[in-house]
């Protein structure tokens, strides 16, 4: 019997971005790499294109595909529709593994209920600021009201000094979280990589912004292949132009 060559492994030093293949693990953002931001995150939708693209990708790659993003697991599942796929959520403090098990640290409750407090009252003063509680972090989101940008920062790295361990700030775009510390993107890409169906596969890790590099990070280390999507400095070796991009490069999937 001939045996199947296997997918091209990521060259020593970055060249064209090759095409995707379904022998590699895909590990995939949403807000800014699946889909374009939107006025609020609350109001994103995923349309039955990327929807299929989900389907599709899972189904070649015999499940080794997940969502590491920063919206909850259960947000995940609602922009889903009904694909149920393996996921981290919250930057990867909550995990559902390729077995459908579900991890959700426990965290302590006060210090985010103060923090949600000091938060919404800050907000409240600044027209356009959305306080975004997710259960086991927070999110001060600017992206209707940018030029408040340094503000939010600041009113965040206050609260944090108030709240204090075991959390920390993390920035993305239009946004700064408090969140616990010990868990982020890398950690559940090496979480996910040491379980079928991803064990043994090249990775591969799309993201758009700062709170995608620890994911980049990770799968540098382990000689995959990260992609940019967009503009701005990153870790990633590859970089695609924006979100269309994006969609189309994972639409040639191979092999």
């Amino acid at each position: 019997m001939t045996q199947r060559p296997g997918p091209p492994g990521p060259p020593s030093s970055p060249g064209p971005l090759p095409a995707p293949h379904r022998e590699w693990a895909y590990f995939l953002d949403i807000d800014g790499t699946l889909v374009d931001f939107t006025e609020s995150p609350a109001t994103l939708r995923l349309d039955a294109e990327v929807l299929q693209l989900m389907a599709t990708l899972y189904e070649l790659t015999g499940g080794a595909l997940a969502l590491i993003s920063g919206r909850s697991l259960a947000d995940i599942d609602r922009l889903l529709a009904g694909i149920r796929l393996p996921a981290a959520g919250q930057h990867g403090i909550e995990r559902r593994s390729a077995a459908g098990r579900l991890r959700h640290p426990r965290v302590p409750v006060e210090p985010l209920r103060l923090g949600r407090a000091l938060l919404e009252a800050a907000a409240a003063v600044r027209p356009g600021l959305n306080v975004e509680d997710k259960g086991l972090s927070l999110a001060l989101h600017y992206r209707r009201a940018p030029r408040f940008a340094g503000y939010a920062h600041r009113v965040a790295r206050a609260v944090m000094r108030q709240i204090g361990a075991p959390y920390t700030l993390l920035s993305g775009k239009w946004v700064v979280e408090i969140r616990p510390v010990g868990q982020d993107k890398g950690i559940a890409v090496l979480e996910f990589m040491r379980e079928l169906p991803f064990r043994g596969r090249t990775p591969v890790f799309l993201g758009d912004d700062g709170t995608d590099e620890d994911g980049f990070a990770t799968v540098n280390r382990l000689r995959g292949y990260s992609i940019k999507v967009g503009p701005g400095r990153t870790r990633a070796r590859w970089r695609l132009r924006d979100v269309a991009a994006a969609k189309t490069w994972l639409r040639s999937i191979s092999g």
